[in-house]
C-alpha cells in the first residue's frame, strides 16, 4: 500500500490492466524495484561507464511513472535534470542541436556575459571558493536536518503529516477525505454549513480534506470571509473523516475545536485525533 490501490485501479489498460496489474506479486515487484532504482541510480549516473545505461533507465522509469500516475511535469523535469551528470562536452552538443535562435542567444551570453564573470572570478577566486564552500555546507546541513524534523511530533507521520514534506517520503500515502465546515455565531449560537465548491476547485477541496494544515488555513479563510468586521464572534468547526491507504475512515480533526481560534505554528497540533492503527516501518 498504497501502490496496490493505484495499480489495481488501472484495470482498463489494454493487455495488462486486468491481468498483470491485478497480481499481488506485481505490487511487491514495483515497490522493491522503485526502491532499488532510487538507491543505485545516482551511483550509476556518476560512473562514466554506466552513465548511458543509467540515463536510459531514468527515461524508462519516469515515462512509466507518467503513464501510471498523475504527477504532472515531475517525470519530464527529472529526465532533463539527469543530463547534469554528463560532461560539459555533452552539454555543448545538446545546446548545439537546438534551434538557430537559441544557439545564437546562448553564444551571445557565453561570449559577453559568462566570459566576463569568469574573468572576475579569477581575480578573487580564493574569496569566492570560501563563500561557495560555506553555502554548500549550509545546504547539506539543511538537507540532513529538515527531513528528520518529523521526529519532534508524536504519533503517526503519514496520518498527521506534521513534518511530512521534505522528509524523504515519496508516494507512500493514498488518502481520501471529506470535510464539512460549520460556521457558528457565538453571540446567538446560530450556524450554517459551508458549500466548499463556492470557494474551492474540486482538486483544492480534495487536497484540503485530508491535510490538517490545509484544513486550518481554509478554516481561517472562512472565518475571515464570513466574519467581516465582527469576526470575534465567529467560530469555525469541521466534520472531517479520512481514510489512509485503504483503512477504514476515521475522524482526523476534532469537531469540538474552534479552528478559527487556533493559530498557525510549528507546534504540535493538539486538535488532530491520533490514528487508531499502526504503520510499521516508517
Amino acid at each position: 500500500m498504497p501502490l496496490k490501490i493505484w495499480i489495481s485501479s488501472k484495470y482498463h489498460y489494454p493487455f495488462v490492466g486486468d491481468t498483470l496489474f491485478q497480481q499481488e506479486w506485481f505490487y511487491y515487484l514495483m515497490s522493491w524495484g522503485g526502491f532499488l532504482y532510487d538507491l543505485f541510480i545516482p551511483l550509476l549516473l556518476l560512473y562514466s561507464r554506466t552513465r548511458l545505461f543509467a540515463f536510459l533507465m531514468v527515461i524508462i522509469f519516469h515515462v512509466l511513472t507518467k503513464i501510471l500516475f498523475p504527477i504532472g511535469m515531475f517525470p519530464y523535469i527529472m529526465i532533463v535534470s539527469a543530463i547534469i551528470f554528463f560532461n560539459s562536452k555533452t552539454h555543448d552538443n545538446i545546446a548545439g542541436s537546438l534551434s538557430f535562435i537559441f544557439v545564437k542567444i546562448l553564444s551571445y551570453f557565453r561570449k559577453q556575459k559568462i566570459d566576463l564573470i569568469l574573468d572576475q572570478r579569477q581575480e578573487s577566486s580564493y574569496g569566492y571558493k570560501n563563500v561557495s564552500l560555506y553555502i554548500v555546507m549550509i545546504f547539506l546541513f539543511l538537507q540532513l536536518i529538515i527531513p528528520f524534523r518529523h521526529m519532534l511530533y508524536p504519533g503517526e507521520l503519514l496520518w498527521h503529516e506534521q513534518g511530512y514534506r521534505f522528509s524523504w517520503r515519496v508516494m507512500l500515502v493514498e488518502k481520501v477525505g471529506i470535510a464539512n465546515f460549520k460556521i457558528v455565531n457565538n453571540k446567538d449560537q446560530t450556524f450554517f454549513y459551508v458549500r466548499n465548491s463556492n470557494f474551492l476547485t474540486p482538486f483544492q477541496e480534495k487536497q484540503m480534506s485530508f491535510q490538517p494544515d490545509f484544513i486550518l488555513e481554509y478554516a481561517h479563510y472562512l472565518g475571515d470571509y464570513h466574519g467581516g468586521v465582527d469576526n470575534d464572534n465567529i467560530q469555525v468547526f469541521v466534520d472531517n473523516y479520512v481514510t489512509l491507504n485503504g483503512r477504514k475512515s476515521q475522524r482526523l480533526v476534532s469537531d469540538k475545536i474552534d479552528l478559527y481560534s487556533q493559530k498557525k505554528s510549528c507546534k504540535n497540533k493538539q486538535w488532530i485525533i491520533p490514528l487508531k492503527d499502526e504503520i510499521k516501518g516508517f
